[in-house]
């Protein structure tokens, strides 16, 4: 078996929250007061990190807890709304009937990851919810000392150049998706380990055998 773990951001990853982001953006910016953006300039935005974008809207970071919170909680109400993309819950339950432990590393809540799961959110041993800008890391950290595995069998798998960095800072192999949030070239461009153009590119990344090239970097 390739990876004993694999860990999953969920917005962008597994479900497909753009477009209630892009929905609800406009609102977030006048109750907290940065500046809205347009339909083709949030689509431009999808090229940078999540520092950038905040500089580029004139978000401060000792703001985005507050817009972080009001947004989890604007989903919540609206999380009916909110489905996993085609093929994840196939791939989540094929990786685990291979005995991989599945992870959750997410800034959305644990309530609002589990109810878009639904039956799925029992095949996922461990959540790491609500971090904050930059505290997946940390997540990513503890998952390490939790169980008896190694960075080299833990895989990280996301949407973000956040996700790339935390995995990065603590030595574990980075998994880009080509239906998030960021541009799959700006993903690219970091230097995954692996890099899924279908969710079903998962399972034989996740499974397969170890060879030189999928161990390159660690």
């Amino acid at each position: 078996m390739r990876y004993r773990v694999v860990a999953f951001d969920f917005d962008g990853t597994l479900a497909d929250t753009f477009p209630f982001f892009v929905k609800v953006f406009n609102t977030l910016a006048d109750a907290h007061g940065f500046r809205r953006v347009g339909k083709d300039e949030a689509e431009s935005l999808r090229g940078k990190d999540a520092r950038e974008v905040m500089k580029h809207v004139g978000l401060p970071l000792w703001k985005f807890p507050r817009v972080a919170l009001q947004f989890k909680t604007m989903m919540a109400a609206e999380i009916e709304g909110i489905t996993l993309f085609d093929g994840i819950a196939d791939m989540l339950q094929t990786l685990h009937a291979h005995g991989v432990v599945l992870a959750i590393v997410s800034s959305n809540a644990e309530s609002n990851v589990r109810r878009v799961l639904g039956p799925q959110a029992a095949l996922i041993s461990h959540y790491a919810c609500g971090a904050a800008l930059l505290g997946k890391r940390q997540h990513l950290r503890e998952l390490l000392r939790h169980g008896p595995w190694r960075s080299s069998e833990m895989l990280y798998v996301g949407d973000e150049l956040r996700d790339a960095e935390a995995a990065r800072s603590e030595d574990v192999a980075f998994g880009a998706v080509a239906w998030g949030y960021t541009r799959f070239d700006a993903l690219q461009a970091v230097g995954p380990q692996a890099s899924f153009a279908r969710v079903a590119d998962i399972v034989a990344a996740c499974t397969g055998p170890d060879t030189p090239d999928t161990q390159s970097g660690l």
